[in-house]
């Protein structure tokens, strides 16, 4: 890749500027994490406490915890693809509970245009409704729920009726 960003850069005269994307590590979330866990001592803790995985210190790099609206404490982790093999589908033991664990995966949706895998201060798309796909934002939008379309089903000219008002199946 930086060879052929080189080469680019050669030929284009400087006037294209090229980015080689960096990796991003796999993160997994820890569910159910006791109170006295933390971002601190969570890696200690998980190597200590699960010596059967053979997990080296520094392969697991804490990121956050979280509350859930049920009052669960989750814990999300950062780690090499090794790591992640070991852990994923998997319970852990902490502190006094076992823990399961699950790939953590977040999609990034744009509040401009309502698109996937951008944010709104890189878009470069129009504003729209992710309601109606109309030219406005979604405080503005008056439509009838029955209108509803979905942004990217009628921008890739897939069925973009909701699931809610699709007609079922009928049993014979």
């Amino acid at each position: 890749m930086e060879v052929l960003g080189k080469e680019i850069q050669t030929k284009c005269g400087g006037k294209l500027e090229t980015h080689i994307h960096r990796l991003r590590k796999p993160r997994v979330i820890i569910l159910d994490v006791p109170e006295d866990i933390n971002t601190d001592n969570i890696e200690d803790k998980i190597i200590r406490q699960n010596p059967d995985l053979d997990l080296m210190k520094g392969s697991i790099v804490p990121k956050f915890t979280y509350v859930t609206k049920r009052m669960h404490r989750n814990a999300v982790v950062e780690l090499g693809p090794e790591t992640r093999r070991i852990l994923t589908h998997r319970k852990i033991k902490l502190g006094w509970q076992i823990c399961r664990t699950d790939d953590y995966i977040t999609a990034t949706r744009c509040f401009k245009c309502s698109k996937f895998n951008h944010r709104r201060t890189e878009c470069r798309g129009e504003v729209t409704c992710p309601l109606c796909t109309g030219p406005h934002n979604l405080k503005e939008c008056k439509s009838d729920p029955t209108a509803y379309k979905y942004t990217n089903c009628e921008t890739y000219n897939r069925n973009n009726s909701p699931k809610s008002q699709r007609r079922p199946l009928s049993l014979r």
